[in-house]
């Protein structure tokens, strides 16, 4: 005859209970904090990032119509999923001297885009140029370089600014309130300048002369101007109101405003955030 033998583990069933309890409670502890320090910081659905895209162009340019066409549908279609774009519009003035003087374009603009042909350690500068972000730089009119720069800035964490207030008085006086968070603490930006942007919604040309002559073209967000306003820092968020003075021309109607972060010397843009004047 076989005979059980039953062992004493010296322990009783309130004590196994108690333990059985304390596990499952430490378990569901380190489920929660794998949890958290596992979590994807990328985009969720139904979040848009802010991604700047500035087009160096000119209507002097035979190259810059189908870039301002590809700008234009950056904008209208916004095509890449999780990417707000925000789009720029900057009209340089190299251009001018060979038969067409165009009416949106700056020496601010030429002296911004040599300022990143040093930053990518370029040649020289050319049209059209895309600047993704600050960070990447190529021809205008290639989608396909356009949409990896896009997807690499979407790898970038970025702070929450704001345009609020926004007011045009019978002056053509200009009025906002912008705000930026304060730069994380743990990323390796200590500061980034604060930008301030007058665009037009729409602009066209009839091009009368030079390599676009006899050609009707359109624009986006065409740039009037673009001021530094301030800093933000870590642990010092940013929060100012600006006044800015408006060409008398200017329908106030047709205005978007926007504002963005970037790190000194050109560098990545860090924020932005677009608004329409109405």
């Amino acid at each position: 005859m076989i005979q059980s033998k039953h062992i004493d583990s010296g322990i009783g069933w309130n004590s196994w209970y108690g333990i059985v309890k304390r596990w499952t409670l430490f378990s569901v502890a380190v489920l929660l904090l794998s949890m958290f320090l596992w979590a994807d910081d990328s985009p969720q659905p139904g979040f848009s990032c802010p991604v700047l895209v500035e087009l160096f162009t000119s209507e002097g340019c035979s190259s810059c119509p189908p870039a301002d066409e590809l700008l234009q549908q950056f904008d209208r279609l916004q095509p890449f999923t999780g990417a707000q774009l925000i789009v720029l519009s900057e009209h340089v003035d190299y251009w001018n001297h060979i038969g067409w003087t165009d009416p949106y374009s700056s020496r601010f603009f030429s002296d911004r885009q040599s300022n990143y042909s040093r930053r990518f350690d370029l040649n020289s500068v050319y049209t059209p140029q895309m600047v993704v972000d600050g960070a990447r730089e190529f021809s205008g009119n290639d989608s396909e370089l356009a949409r990896k720069a896009v997807q690499k800035a979407l790898e970038v964490q970025k702070i929450t600014m704001h345009i609020s207030r926004i007011s045009v008085d019978s002056s053509h006086r200009f009025r906002a309130h912008v705000e930026a968070e304060a730069l994380p603490e743990a990323g390796k930006q200590h500061e980034a300048d604060v930008y301030l942007v007058i665009a037009l919604n729409h602009a066209e040309s009839q091009v009368l002369r030079g390599e676009n002559g006899g050609r009707h073209l359109t624009h986006v967000a065409v740039v009037q101007s673009l001021t530094k306003i301030g800093k933000v820092e870590i642990r010092k968020k940013f929060a100012q109101e600006v006044n800015v003075n408006l060409d008398p021309k200017t329908d106030p109607a047709d205005l978007r405003v926007i504002i963005f972060a970037q790190v000194p010397g050109q560098r990545q843009v860090l924020g932005a955030a677009v608004e329409r004047t109405q």
